[in-house]
């Protein structure tokens, strides 16, 4: 659970990053380069004789969803929201990762929904009275598009990886960041005017460490986490994130906020947490 809540932490600095530092740039380019960092990353890790050929196909489109689909229409939000909004938007991941988990194992739980529904609460809690920018509706599907690809994802790769033997994740990771390279680098070519693409010292350094670090890295770690908790957990974690996002928007990027709000909506997001692994150890206890 400690690998969800530091790549939870890493995140929140991202959506301040991308408004501040990349704005006027090709959300499609973006989204490869980040990508393209993060496979320079993980290439190398690579063990194409060891992954059976439909396996590494799975992986790679569950990586082409997970990270590709996500990051076009995430980054390409940025356009019409403003960073916190963005943030704030992503607040029904948890349930569809309840649902999808659910509809991939043909089980429902309802602890883990009503769970997830509570972190829900929560961060709608911390933003709801910040509702203001113009293209609010484009923004807001935009997020959806990328709320579902990310949290089919990341339980699409629990599947997958559930009961393989003789492959570690950093051995199979290089295969999810092909997928999502692949299909960034496609849409850059389609949508992308190349020939105006100008980016300054601080642009490139930014993409650096957004590929590098809060993609390469943090993805990993977050699906490497993924498979260690309950469904409900990491659907909750889905929304943790949002909490520390606005508090360093506002305390390093120099947004604005209600401070009550915040509080009271992490604490909410905090408790469903803790209410999902005291009734989930003791319902299985029981």
């Amino acid at each position: 659970m400690w690998l969800l809540l530091l790549v939870s932490i890493a995140w929140g600095f991202s959506f301040g990053l991308i408004k501040g530092n990349l704005t006027g740039i090709d959300s499609n380019f973006i989204s490869f380069a980040r990508m393209a960092f993060s496979l320079v990353v993980f290439l190398p890790f690579l063990k194409f004789k060891k992954i059976d050929k439909n396996l590494f196909w799975k992986l790679f489109l569950a990586g082409a969803l997970q990270f590709g689909v996500m990051y076009i229409a995430y980054i390409a939000a940025f356009r019409y929201l403003q960073a916190y909004e963005v943030a704030l938007f992503t607040i029904f991941t948890p349930i569809y990762v309840t649902l999808i988990n659910d509809a991939m194992n043909k089980k429902f739980n309802a602890l883990y929904l009503i769970t997830a529904g509570l972190a829900v609460v929560g961060t709608w809690v911390i933003e709801q009275s910040h509702i203001l920018s113009p293209g609010i509706l484009t923004g807001f599907a935009l997020v959806q598009i990328s709320n579902l690809a990310f949290a089919f994802g990341q339980i699409y790769y629990r599947k997958l990886l559930t009961g393989i033997t003789g492959l570690k994740d950093h051995e199979v990771f290089g295969a999810l960041y092909l997928g999502a390279a692949t299909i960034t680098a496609l849409a850059t070519l389609i949508f992308t005017p190349l020939g105006s693409l100008t980016l300054t010292a601080k642009q490139v350094w930014t993409l650096i460490y957004l590929g590098v670090f809060a993609s390469g890295i943090c993805f990993f770690l977050w699906n490497l986490g993924a498979r260690r908790v309950n469904a409900g957990a990491l659907a909750i974690f889905n929304d943790f994130k949002i909490p520390l996002a606005v508090a360093i928007s506002l305390l390093v990027f120099g947004e604005q906020t209600n401070l009550l709000n915040l509080l009271i909506g992490g604490l909410i997001i905090a408790a469903s947490l803790a209410v999902n692994e005291l009734l989930d150890r003791k319902w299985r206890v029981g």
